[in-house]
């Protein structure tokens, strides 16, 4: 879309309207993506109060304010009238601190976290590290979502250093490093195969994966709270029992219950009860199961007498 004067004129009111502006995706309260929220997390902890634009409620901005900024993707952030970036860009100026020095604002200190890391772990950093450079440690990041990444790489400006074993060093950016006190790490070998297991207590309720044995049990022992987010066509042809239709009567139903009520969801193959486990998740629930491989696991591992399709 060509970015007329109108646009030009429209956007840059926008733009000056707050010292701080955010192009994003939802708003403050309720962002509408990772990305997005990501920044609002940064910009929460830093200054009391900042303008969202939300792009999605109007395409012309959407479209517009990437033509005006040459930068193709949301949320973008302007500061006084300048393009500072997206959610990457963002992320890594508040790690080295130049985002406070941007806003003027004085950076919180961040103290190193305490990090427990199992013998078997240990072993297997210190492998993984044995080829590392002179001055080169552990990165730890830990996103928004709470997925953790690890790598190899030299310390950057605004780093926080741990030390979790003799001569074993974790790097973190400050963010990260809010996000690791008192995780732990262990090391796994099972089923021919290995890798780190991490527990961090930091990290919100998740969606819980059970197959469809764990379900049989569950409702072996006692009534279940189990819906199904299929179409009511797909339930004519096949239909767990003692699942209900998550419809719109069900919908509101679930959402006047205690919010560590157990629930469990399922679908077709596991995308959409995926899906709609994670809503509600997000409105509160703490005890919230999807079935992996939905009803066509169950028709295979449970129930052969529910038709596959």
């Amino acid at each position: 879309m060509p970015l007329t004067e109108d646009l030009r004129g429209r956007l840059q009111e926008l733009i000056a309207a707050d010292e701080v502006v955010l192009f994003m995706k939802g708003n403050r309260a309720r962002p509408q993506c990772g990305f997005s929220a990501a920044v609002v997390e940064v910009l929460d902890g830093l200054v009391p109060s900042y303008k969202t634009v939300d792009v999605l409620s109007d395409p012309e901005i959407r479209d517009g304010i990437k033509e005006l900024s040459s930068w193709p993707t949301i949320p973008q952030l302007y500061v006084r009238g300048e393009f500072i970036g997206g959610s990457d860009i963002v992320r890594e100026m508040h790690g080295s601190g130049e985002l406070e020095t941007l806003l003027g604002v004085t950076a919180k200190p961040v103290q190193p976290p305490s990090i427990t890391v199992s013998e078997r772990a240990a072993a297997a950093f210190r492998e993984a590290a044995a080829e590392a450079a002179p001055g080169e440690a552990i990165r730890l990041i830990i996103s928004p979502r709470f997925e953790h990444e690890l790598a190899i790489e030299a310390p950057r400006k605004g780093d926080v250093e741990v030390e979790v074993a003799a001569g074993l060093r974790f790097i973190l950016d400050r963010m990260s490093a809010a996000r690791a006190e008192g995780l732990r790490f262990d090391y796994i070998e099972q089923g021919g195969q290995s890798g780190f297991k991490i527990e961090n207590p930091n990290a919100p309720p998740q969606v819980q994966q059970i197959g469809p044995g764990e379900l049989q049990a569950r409702m072996a022992a006692g009534p279940v709270r189990l819906y199904d987010v299929r179409s009511p066509q797909e339930r004519e042809i096949a239909r767990i029992e003692g699942a209900t239709l998550l419809d719109v009567n069900a919908r509101d139903e679930i959402l006047a219950l205690d919010r560590d009520t157990p629930l469990v969801f399922h679908c077709h193959h596991g995308g959409r009860s995926q899906q709609a486990a994670e809503f509600f998740l997000g409105q509160g629930f703490t005890r919230v199961a999807n079935l992996r491989g939905g009803i066509d696991a169950w028709s295979v591992e449970v129930d052969q007498d529910v038709p596959r399709y």
